[in-house]
């Protein structure tokens, strides 16, 4: 894909091995990935712009190059509900940033629209010297944090190894419904999952892909990510 080449050469040429925050969602949705509604805004009218357009409630990132942990400078903020609340949080966003990381570079404020909670899964990719690309799912929250409950496979993958995939982690029955959880909208976690091989099969410039979280919601709802992080090789 031409844009998807434009994307990462981007960011390769400026140096960076991270895509930011509209780049990685940019990439995901050319790839068919289910990202929530997104813009960047340069202004506090155009955050609000933004907002009106995407429906409420939105939440607000700074997006900067050279900051990696944004709730640590204050460059997040959750719940937006009104045009005053994304005013107001665009203006704390900057005065934040400016305050606590000094000299760093603000690109914009990334204005997303708010994914509603539910199951957390997590869906990565990575580049192995050995192997090639690699997709991982697991769940998310504890599962992957502290229990490592993920299943791995070597791209491509078809739609039966990304099926086994499901099934493999010890938590699989969770996803099929458990103590009164309605079951999982497997079918979206599964072409999640392929598509993501596909991006790393397509873009090798792409070295790790992080989808963290993705809400999967009951059966037929879907899925959507909430957050996506991507790697690119330097030049």
């Amino acid at each position: 894909m031409d844009e998807a080449r434009r994307i990462v050469e981007g960011a390769r040429s400026e140096g960076r091995s991270k895509l930011l925050e509209h780049e990685a969602l940019r990439l995901c949705e050319l790839y068919g990935l289910p990202v929530p509604s997104y813009g960047l805004a340069t202004s506090e009218e155009g955050a609000v712009k933004l907002a009106q357009d995407i429906g409420f409630p939105v939440v607000l990132k700074v997006v900067s190059p050279d900051i990696s942990h944004k709730s640590d400078v204050g460059g997040v903020v959750l719940e937006l509900r009104t045009p005053e609340d994304v005013g107001k949080a665009y203006r704390s966003i900057v005065t934040n940033v400016s305050a606590k990381a000094p000299g760093s570079r603000i690109v914009g404020v990334l204005v997303q629209g708010m994914v509603e909670r539910d199951l957390e899964v997590i869906v990565g990719g990575i580049r192995d010297k050995v192997f090639g690309p690699v997709v991982m799912f697991g769940l998310g929250g504890i599962f992957v944090e502290v229990l490592r409950d993920v299943s791995l496979r070597i791209t491509p993958i078809t739609e039966y190894d990304a099926e086994e995939m499901l099934e493999e982690i010890k938590s699989a029955s969770i996803l099929r419904g458990y103590r009164g959880m309605p079951p999982r909208d497997r079918r979206a976690i599964v072409d999640i999952i392929l598509k993501v091989g596909k991006l790393m099969d397509e873009v090798p410039e792409v070295t790790d892909i992080d989808l963290n979280p993705i809400m999967v919601f009951p059966e037929g709802r879907g899925a959507k990510i909430a957050d996506a992080r991507i790697l690119v090789r330097r030049v």
